[in-house]
């Protein structure tokens, strides 16, 4: 199976956070979103986690109807 590399990023007030992931670290890198918006040094706010959370699961969820899907089309019948 392929494993891709995902990316997300996020400019604001002049930083930039970019952050990449494959599926199997997504959850590592949700628990960074939160470090990042309890950081007072950074921009990053829970808005900013809040809203990147949910473009993570999205793709987790497509991931895995894709997966599905490829695996149904390779299943004899």
């Amino acid at each position: 199976m392929d494993r891709g590399v995902n990316v997300l990023a996020l400019v604001k007030e002049g930083e930039r956070y970019v952050f990449l992931y494959d599926d199997d670290s997504a959850a590592t890198l949700l628990q960074t979103f939160g470090r990042y918006a309890a950081d007072k040094d950074l921009s990053f706010s829970w808005y900013d986690a809040a809203v990147l959370s949910q473009k993570v699961r999205r793709l987790q969820r497509e991931h895995q109807a894709e997966s599905r899907l490829s695996l149904r089309e390779t299943l004899p019948e």
